[in-house]
């Protein structure tokens, strides 16, 4: 093998993980909605969680991938231990789609229908699929299909460069001896486990050890322990995602380990037994991509059938190797590990902003109560809310703009877009609920009161405000149109009526019922409510702009205030409901 022997390998097996990588984001990226109903599937049940680790995988060829999401679900407390382990069972099943796709290229006959089977026919017209899709298409969809097409054919072509490469080295005698030594079971596991680790992908060293087999010198024997270690050395990459996470976390990570570290252990002295025993002639034989392929899912498969109904044993053996702390450990709200699959990453943010959104509005709605039912613990609790929307203003903003650097989908990127759009708006309504906060314990420290008209005058605004409130945190969890569109002409009401209680206010001072002091925290209050509305009118627009794929916001407003009958008959309809003119 000379240099320009060992240049074409390296050059093949960049491409092959090139390949399988771009293949895999892509893949993600396009069963985006997908992932996240497998997610919302994760339950107590054991098969399901089985079959969901096994789907998952599937999807993005990497059962590493997969675990470094389930330590990040358990650091976040989306997901048991007891969860865990079910998924990681069924992602090491999943991982062996992969060597079973790239065995294609070992097939060789006459027959042209077979031979079209054979990767080398289909991968020129799989990349010129691919390419038309990826330069002319314009839906973000559309080329992701382009990307898996191309990234199919760039890992089929470097499988295919690695084998013409390697092809030589069967009559190389150290090339030789060296799958002979690696005959020895304990030999050939540690060789699979290293190699697995440096390139952190089981089913790219099982396509490496593919590519090996084309020389017809790596038997059974050597393949089926350097499967085993395969095994083993994946687990490096979830090991490492769980440094800095919590014990659960942690244990997730152990038990991926230990599932595979077991499962090698019984493999071994099985494969050791029948060596000695039975002595089975197959163990010579030259290995196939097909019989490689086979030997991976045989071997991950009889691991799933042993470890399956122990996996209580296994969880309650982790749990020894990795005691509880001694102090309290609280989930990571927004796990960096997940970011790997940002669909769920982004359902994830979802999730937390609706909890936002509702804590956002309560605290509004104590806010206003506070101003007849003052208590320290409202207070408390309103000023308590208000540093929770805070938080989770600053964390989502940091992660959903971490996020917006990964390879999204063009649906996601826009739901990225909203809720940077959203936390921003909530955040100010809980700021706003504190205000309102502030100006009840201002008219109880000084002694004032609103005359009996101001009181009812507030009730009315009040009325309209907790509406506003309810409409648009309706709009934004159920996506509800109808909610939405509704939101407009209320705010429109609300600022009508805070000028309308400003004139009448300064009506009052003129006739002296009103006192100056009482007048700021009048004015303190329309402020703050007008604004909240104000957020409620960008929380409905930015439901109806990513109902209408529209992020102008502004424009949207407009169009529909200027040129909807329904928006005057809906404001209408609320001006006469919140009316002022039956006040004194």
């Amino acid at each position: 093998m000379d240099i320009f022997d060992v240049l074409t390998l390296l050059g093949g097996l960049s491409l092959f993980l090139f390949g399988m990588d771009i293949m895999g984001q892509s893949l993600e990226r396009r069963a985006g909605g997908k992932l996240r109903l497998l997610l919302g599937r994760l339950t107590a049940n054991k098969a399901m969680g089985f079959l969901t680790g096994m789907g998952i995988t599937a999807v993005i060829q990497s059962s590493s991938a997969t675990t470094v999401m389930v330590v990040g679900f358990v650091n976040s407390g989306l997901m048991t231990l007891k969860q865990a382990i079910n998924v990681i069972m069924g992602a090491n099943i999943g991982t062996t789609v992969t060597a079973w796709i790239l065995s294609l290229a070992g097939i060789d006959s006459s027959n042209l229908l077979i031979r079209f089977f054979k990767p080398s026919s289909f991968m020129p017209v799989l990349a010129f699929i691919g390419i038309i899709f990826y330069m002319f298409c314009k839906k973000a969809g559309k080329k992701d299909t382009g990307t898996i097409l191309l990234g199919f054919a760039t890992l089929m072509f470097g499988m295919d460069t690695m084998s013409g490469a390697v092809s030589g080295l069967g009559s190389v005698p150290e090339f030789q001896s060296l799958f002979t030594m690696f005959r020895n079971p304990v030999l050939g596991v540690l060789a699979g486990a290293v190699l697995t680790a440096v390139i952190q992908s089981s089913s790219a060293s099982v396509g490496i050890l593919q590519a090996l087999a084309v020389t017809g010198k790596v038997s059974y024997g050597a393949a089926i322990p350097i499967v085993m270690g395969q095994n083993i050395g994946t687990c490096i990459t979830a090991v490492i995602s769980s440094i800095g996470a919590n014990k659960n976390a942690k244990r997730a990570a152990m038990v991926h380990l230990l599932f595979n570290v077991i499962g090698t252990t019984v493999g071994i002295f099985i494969f050791c037994a029948l060596k000695v025993v039975f002595s089975p002639v197959f163990l010579d034989e030259s290995a196939s991509l097909a019989g490689i392929a086979a030997a991976h899912t045989v071997f991950n498969v009889l691991c799933v059938f042993l470890m399956f109904p122990m996996s209580g044993i296994l969880e309650k053996l982790v749990n020894r190797l990795v005691p509880d702390a001694k102090q309290p450990e609280v989930h990571s709200e927004l796990d960096e590990r997940l970011l790997a699959a940002p669909p769920i990453a982004l359902e994830r943010c979802g999730k937390l902003t609706v909890h936002m959104a509702k804590i956002a509005v309560n605290s509004m709605k104590e806010g206003i109560s506070s101003l007849n039912d003052y208590s320290e613990l409202l207070a408390a609790s309103i000023r308590d809310k208000e540093e929770k929307t805070d938080h989770y203003e600053d964390i989502l903003g940091t992660y959903l703009v971490k996020l917006s650097t990964k390879q999204v989908s063009e649906s996601d990127s826009a739901e990225a877009t909203k809720l940077l759009k959203l936390i921003g708006d909530f955040e100010r309504i809980s700021d706003h609920a504190v205000n309102i906060l502030e100006s009840a314990e201002e008219l109880r420290g000084k002694g004032l009161v609103f005359t009996n008209t101001a009181a009812d005058e507030l009730k009315i605004i009040f009325q309209a405000v907790d509406e506003i409130l309810d409409l648009s945190l309706t709009a934004f969890l159920t996506d509800d149109l109808e909610s939405a569109y509704m939101v407009e002409p209320l705010e429109q009401v609300i600022d009508r009526l805070k000028e309308q209680m400003r004139t009448r206010h300064i009506l009052r001072l003129q006739q002296g019922t009103c006192s100056i002091d009482a007048g700021f925290i009048w004015s303190d209050l329309l402020t703050n409510l007008e604004r909240t509305a104000d957020h409620c009118s960008n929380i409905a627009g930015c439901v109806i702009d990513m109902a209408h794929h529209n992020m102008n916001h502004h424009e949207s407003l407009r169009n529909f205030r200027n040129n909807s009958e329904d928006f005057q008959q809906r404001f209408k309809a609320y001006a006469k409901k919140y009316s002022l003119q039956y006040l004194g």
